[in-house]
Order: structure tokens, then C-alpha cells, then sequence
């Protein structure tokens, strides 16, 4: 498999940062922005899953809680699978992945790297040191997505 191609995007103008911020508080000459960590996490998330390859997120629990979810008529969360630490000016992300069988494991690890890198750094204007990837499992071809309605019994 081959890397994702990243779109070359400008290099994001640094704010001054104002010592003290907590939670990536961006400070310019007009005022402050403050971005929550949830923000990164569902940037990065939405970032992952763009990586061909990518075929969900999370450990089984976190997967099974989000297929609960869904029973009940929740939008999965687009978070799923992802932990963040957002500081001042620096952002590090871990990422649990479930990758389609085929994919070269390696490659996609950098693939979805350098997209979730791109995206917080674009979008929030935060460094981000680390990307920590974990692949929890393996889809393989047929298998029943633990998102797909459950069939009824066939006998009582």
C-alpha cells in the first residue's frame, strides 16, 4: 500500500502564546483563543479515518460501547480511539486503530501520522510532538461489522 498523499497546505501563522495558557490558549494582540482538548481529539479521529486503510477506532471495549451507542440512536463518536494532551503551544495524540487486512501496517502507520499531524497543526495551529498509534485488530474480508444490525433468531 502506498502513503496517503497530504494536501501541501501554508504554514499556519503562530500566535504568541501567553504564558500560563493552559489548553492550547492562543494569545494575539485582539484577544485569546482557548481550544478544548475534545476539539483536537475529534480533529485528529476524522483525520485517521480519511487514511485509506483505516477501518475503526478504538480497543473491543471502546468499539462495543460505541455499537451500544448506536442501539440506543447515538452518533457514534468521532473520538473514539483517540487520546489527547494539548498544552500550550504542543499537542500529542494516541491513536487505536483497526486496520483492513492487506493494509502494509507500517505505511498506514505514517500515512495516518502525517495526516492527523497536518490537520491539528492546520486547523488549531498547535505543534504536535507525538502521534502514538496502536493497532488493536484486524478486519478481515466478510467479516460482520460490529456496527451491523444484529439478525433475529432463527429458532425460540
Amino acid at each position: 500500500m502506498s502513503e496517503a498523499t497530504v494536501k501541501e497546505t501554508p504554514a499556519v501563522p503562530r500566535a504568541r502564546t501567553q504564558n500560563g495558557a493552559v489548553n492550547g490558549a492562543l494569545t494575539s494582540d485582539m484577544g485569546t483563543t482557548t481550544i478544548d482538548d475534545g476539539v483536537v481529539a475529534k480533529i485528529a479521529g476524522l483525520a485517521a479515518r480519511e487514511v485509506s486503510g483505516v477501518f475503526d477506532m478504538g480497543g473491543g471495549a471502546a468499539r462495543a460501547l460505541g455499537t451500544v451507542r448506536g442501539f440506543v440512536g447515538a452518533d457514534k463518536s468521532v473520538a473514539q480511539g483517540v487520546a489527547v494532551e494539548v498544552g500550550e503551544r504542543q499537542a500529542a495524540v494516541d491513536l487505536d486503530l483497526v486496520v483492513e487486512y492487506g493494509s502494509a501496517i507500517p505505511d498506514l502507520a505514517s500515512a495516518v501520522r502525517k495526516n492527523v499531524i497536518s490537520a491539528i497543526e492546520r486547523m488549531c495551529g498547535l505543534e504536535v510532538t507525538e502521534v502514538n498509534i496502536k493497532v488493536d485488530d484486524v478486519h478481515l474480508p466478510g467479516q460482520k461489522s460490529e456496527d451491523a444490525p444484529k439478525k433475529e433468531p432463527r429458532v425460540q
